[in-house]
């Protein structure tokens, strides 16, 4: 059996508790992504300044042994 209803026969979108989503235009943080002149981009020799600074900090792994390519995780790691 499929289920092919209209979107209305659906429930509205809302968080776990029942509240009602608000759409927002950035829902991210930081600088809005889909504006050209926020992106970073790069054409061969001809690139833009990334205006962020290079991340340094991390945990470090156990296990690497003789790692010979860095031994800092970084990122997201839940």
């Amino acid at each position: 059996m499929v289920n092919n209803k209209p979107a209305s026969a659906y429930a509205k979108p809302h968080t776990m508790s029942g509240k009602a989503v608000k759409v927002e235009a950035n829902p991210g943080s930081g600088k809005d992504l889909s504006d050209l002149n926020n992106l970073d981009i790069s054409l061969g020799q001809f690139n833009r300044p990334i205006d962020r600074e290079t991340k340094t900090s991390g945990i470090k792994m156990r296990g690497t042994g003789a790692a010979t390519k860095g031994v800092m995780s970084r990122g997201p790691m839940a």
